[in-house]
């Protein structure tokens, strides 16, 4: 099953569920900031949206309270972003890559990486 589009909002959500494991509602908006917390029937809204597109489930419910955890994986998700992001570029990867270096934000260090990671990967051409 593909991965679903994630809002800014739904992927901080997830990243809640991805690091601490299964959690409540109330647990989830915990993970925010104070000075940024949303409001809780706001994360609760943003929980259900994940839940119909099957990227979180309900696994119990504690009292009155529902237990949520990640179906989607975090790989997965953030695939789905950089995908979404090259798409804006037209599949291409230099312009992103381009900025990344004239930003800093791009090491000698990320470069090799990548060509250890295009040397190994299977689909090279």
């Amino acid at each position: 099953m593909p991965s679903p589009k994630l809002s800014k909002l739904e992927l901080k959500i997830m990243e809640a569920l991805w690091t601490k494991g299964a959690l409540s509602v109330r647990e989830i908006q915990e993970t925010f900031p104070t000075k940024r917390r949303p409001a809780y029937t706001t994360v609760q809204t943003i929980v259900y949206r994940l839940e119909a597109k099957n990227a979180l489930k309900r696994t119990k419910k504690i009292g009155n309270a529902h237990i949520f955890e990640a179906v989607i994986s975090k790989t997965a998700a953030h695939r789905k972003v950089i995908d979404e992001l090259l798409g804006l570029f037209g599949g291409r990867a230099q312009p992103l890559m381009a900025h990344l270096i004239e930003s800093g934000q791009l090491t000698l260090e990320d470069i090799e990486e990548a060509r250890k990671a295009l040397r190994d990967s299977p689909a090279k051409e």
